[in-house]
């Protein structure tokens, strides 16, 4: 077994893995007499299409028998209330600096007592889908939210024959010593004064998400949306896998089969709406059918081991916005579930979603792994390259990075901006940018973690190292298309970089595919543009700067991480 689940008589007692404060108190909650095991998928299905106010659509779960539903299931759809996307203030992590976990363990206390009048749904899933790295995952969730559970489900991998078995002669993780991940949720909470209960230890008053990474458990307490749910999942199992020797990655990955049998994989990182899935699924015009075709590993979330650079994905479905997919697109065959849209009457009478994001501007649905047909659950040939996508309107649509620390640094101050997926705080500027270290805001661990991954794979694996910029370049607007013809001429290894102005340390590319555009040429004798480029780059040394005396230098990167910084800051 990948994780633990049982534990020898010896084994159990104070001191010993898988059993913190935290741990036992949320652990405990799943054995009460008020919890229902939900074993299947058609259990899961039964549960949230009879809960109140799930809409069923008309639309038919195409080959449903597939993922263990009736042939006749449908595609349910959930509104979650005025809450529809991602709340990362919410978060608090044991361990962090300033955080009280003696307060927020009795919070959590008292959150599982009070759910002792409540039914509560138990379900199990598989997170990572191959023998390499398995890891299960359990849900404690109350009656009323049928919906998340149906939804967490199916978003992770169900327990299948077939993986059941996997699952049984896969990989030991840490050793055998990971135990299984535990996540209490009650979207139901409300902060409710109680004897010994002090809620100053929280981030946000109403909600919370509290991790105890180390141990493998979380708290979801106040929090509909979903996406925290699949979100919180995947935090711990990046933490548990960074623990052990992989890179864990906010991403898509895609190999490329080329002529002569070479295959090319790219890693591309960015957040929602960044272009990552774009790029990660994009057919390339079929191109390289010729030669076997593109494999998708997924658009989201994956690991890479950092010794044999293979990766591995941890989930099979895909979450993405419905505004995407137009009502009557194609694409539609292939969803599962939706969350956040509107329904209307078509003209037969039928149910139908309303996909465009008139409701909220977030719109969600579950998509089956089945839309692409060249899906895999492991690449075992070894990445090639790294892609930072940044929205930063100083860098051109591509350059290359040299030198690992400054690769890696790169990732760690990644430039972006805020999508609709975030839930953020009043008078946020969303057209601003802001760092995202390695374009995951669910890291829960020390950043040098992660800048220490990537920069093994840069130093040691010889990964490329690139930035694109999917925005728009001092007000030119970079189209997919540009952005899949520099994708496409460094896979084929026509790309021809050169020195970038007096950097030594990032090359520049002027012409992908064939095609060439001043529009894009960085005019180091203009002034504006040296300033504006001078000022993007010092914002990541204030970021780098920062990160050595926020949180009492959790985050600190090493030295070098800023000297490759401050170089560039030394050459615009």
């Amino acid at each position: 077994m990948s994780t633990k689940a049982y534990y020898p008589i010896s084994e159990i007692g104070a001191g010993k893995v898988g059993f913190s404060k935290t741990r036992s108190i949320i652990e405990a909650a799943f054995y009460g007499n008020n919890v229902v095991k939900v074993n299947t998928l058609k259990e899961a299905y039964e549960l949230a299409k009879n809960s109140p106010g799930t809409i069923v659509t008309d639309m038919k779960i195409k080959d449903g028998e597939t993922f263990g539903l009736e042939k006749d299931a449908r595609v349910l759809l959930f509104n979650d209330g005025a809450v529809t996307g991602r709340y990362a203030a919410a978060r608090r992590i044991k361990g962090e600096p300033g955080v009280d976990e003696t307060k927020l363990d009795k919070v959590v206390m008292d959150a599982v007592y009070k759910t002792r009048w409540k039914t509560m749904y138990h379900a199990e899933c598989f997170v990572g889908l191959d023998p390499e790295f398995m890891v299960k995952a359990h849900l404690l969730i109350p009656e009323g939210e049928e919906n998340l559970l149906y939804n967490w489900m199916i978003n992770f991998q169900y327990m299948s024959d077939e993986y059941v078995k996997m699952y049984k002669n896969s990989k030991p993780v840490g050793d055998g010593n990971e135990p299984d991940i535990y996540i209490f949720s009650d979207p139901q909470w409300a902060p409710e004064e109680a004897p010994d209960v002090d809620f100053s230890c929280l981030s946000d008053p109403l909600t919370l998400c509290y991790f105890d990474t180390n141990q493998n458990c979380a708290a979801i307490l106040g929090m509909k949306y979903f996406g925290e749910h699949k979100k919180g999942t995947l935090t711990m199992a990046w933490a548990l896998a960074n623990r052990n020797g992989y890179a864990s990655c906010h991403g898509g990955q895609k190999e490329y089969s080329l002529e002569g049998g070479q295959k090319f994989v790219a890693s591309v990182y960015g957040l929602s709406g960044s272009g990552k899935s774009t790029l990660t699924h994009a057919k390339h015009g079929g191109k390289y059918d010729a030669f076997g075709g593109i494999k998708v590993l997924h658009d989201d979330a994956f690991i890479i081991n950092t010794d044999t650079c293979a990766s591995i994905a941890l989930e099979p479905t895909y979450f993405d916005k419905t505004a995407d997919y137009p009502t009557g697109c194609p694409d539609n065959e292939y969803l599962l579930s939706a969350q956040n849209c509107s329904a209307t009457i078509d003209e037969d009478g039928k149910i139908q979603l309303v996909t465009e994001d008139i409701r909220n501007g977030n719109g969600r649905a579950i998509k089956s792994k089945l839309w692409s047909p060249n899906r895999v659950d492991k690449i075992d040939a070894p990445v090639n390259a790294i892609f930072w996508i940044m929205k930063d309107p100083t860098i051109p649509p591509v350059v290359k990075l040299k030198g690992a620390a400054l690769a890696s640094v790169m990732g760690a101050t990644l430039a972006t901006k805020t999508s609709t997926a975030e839930r953020v705080a009043a008078g946020t500027d969303l057209n601003a940018l802001r760092i995202v270290p390695y374009a995951n805001p669910f890291r829960t661990y020390p950043l040098v973690n992660d800048y220490e991954k990537f920069k093994k794979l840069v130093e040691e694996k010889n990964v490329a190292c690139y930035i694109v910029n999917t925005g728009d370049f001092m007000g030119t607007k970079v189209k997919p298309a540009d952005t899949l013809g520099i994708l496409e001429t460094i896979v084929e290894g026509k790309a021809n970089f050169e020195k970038w102005g007096n950097f030594d340390d990032i090359e520049i590319m002027y012409d992908w595919s064939g095609k060439t555009s001043d529009a894009f040429k960085p005019d180091m004798n203009n002034a504006e543009y040296v300033a504006a480029l001078k000022s993007a780059m010092q914002n990541r040394v204030d970021a780098v700067e920062g990160f050595a005396t926020k949180k009492e230098g959790y985050d600190k990167l090493p030295d070098e991480a800023l000297a490759a910084l401050k170089k560039l800051v030394e050459q615009c």
